[in-house]
């Protein structure tokens, strides 16, 4: 084979019909992700995308939504006992995760229930 997997390009969550200004309280106001325009075509579907640097998370809205709880995105972030700390001033729940060696790790769930996980790697 010749082709090569690059990037992840986004990661798709899904949340309940409606609820794009919860999804914009939480990754763009809380989390700081900046939202990003759907294009035209797509916009009419519902749900919100958003962006930080090259993390693309699209909120896509289902009719029978249910909440990811095991499955989840993973993302990597430096100084992340200061994300912490500021998500618990923030009323965010964190569960700290002592089990993978090597990595200081701790997950948070969207308003919806979906399992976000945050992760900093030891040097």
């Amino acid at each position: 084979m010749s082709f090569l997997y690059e990037t992840v390009d986004h990661v798709q969550l899904a949340a309940p019909v409606g609820s794009e200004e919860s999804a914009r309280n939480f990754y763009r106001d809380v989390l700081g992700f900046e939202e990003v325009e759907k294009p035209e075509k797509l916009a009419k579907n519902g749900g919100v995308w958003f962006q930080s640097g090259t993390i693309h998370i699209h909120i896509g809205v289902e009719e029978s939504f249910v909440p990811a709880q095991k499955a989840h995105p993973a993302i990597r972030v430096k100084n992340i006992e200061e994300l912490k700390q500021y998500l618990n001033e923030s009323s965010v729940t964190v569960k700290v995760d002592e089990r993978l060696p090597g990595a200081n790790r701790f997950y948070v769930s969207d308003p919806f229930g979906n399992r976000i996980e945050f992760l900093e790697w030891a040097t």
